[in-house]
């Protein structure tokens, strides 16, 4: 069903990908867009472990425009998280790390996982400032205003750029 990675040797594991997902701060949302062409947008993110599937992407978001609607068409989803991204003018290349998460979305209904999304992405980023983002959930779901969407991922694959392999490389035949 999903190819195999091409450049198997610069794959990396997924732990490292899960590990990646867990302290990005905001990735690329990929949907099936309006007319046939892809739609991709930047947000913030929480990436859990568990579930029925590789783990979870929640994030909150507006209840219309193109991402929902999109959705709503479509639940086959993927996610981009760049980790690492250095350009090496010299070698006319980058060092990098990446991951790409292929799974399903679903708009929550349920309150108690509305909730639960919402507070988790507050945790994520409002570290502190607990009582100020667990109200705010509170308010927008008596408000009916909050929408939060969960993607399961299916899979996923990451990929390191050769010169930051290399490195690791150099440095476990040191050790």
């Amino acid at each position: 069903m999903f190819r195999p990675m091409r450049r198997s040797r610069q794959q990396l594991s997924q732990e490292e990908c899960a590990e990646i997902l867990r302290r990005a701060t905001s990735g690329v949302l990929g949907v099936h867009g309006d007319d046939g062409y892809p739609y991709t947008v930047p947000l913030s993110f929480v990436y859990e472990e568990g579930g029925t599937g590789l783990g979870t992407i929640s994030f909150h978001c507006a209840k219309t425009g193109h991402k929902i609607d999109a959705i709503r068409r479509n639940e086959k989803v993927s996610f981009t998280v760049i980790d690492r991204d250095e350009v090496m003018p010299r070698e006319r290349t980058t060092r990098f790390c990446s991951v790409i998460a292929f799974g399903r979305a679903r708009i929550l209904e349920d309150e108690d996982e509305m909730r639960r999304a919402a507070n988790a992405v507050g945790a994520k980023y409002s570290r502190g400032f607990e009582a100020l983002y667990q109200q705010e959930t509170e308010d927008t779901i008596r408000e009916g205003r909050l929408c939060c969407v969960e993607i399961t991922i299916d899979h996923m694959t990451g990929k390191i750029g050769l010169e930051l392999l290399r490195e690791r490389e150099g440095r476990r035949a040191e050790e």
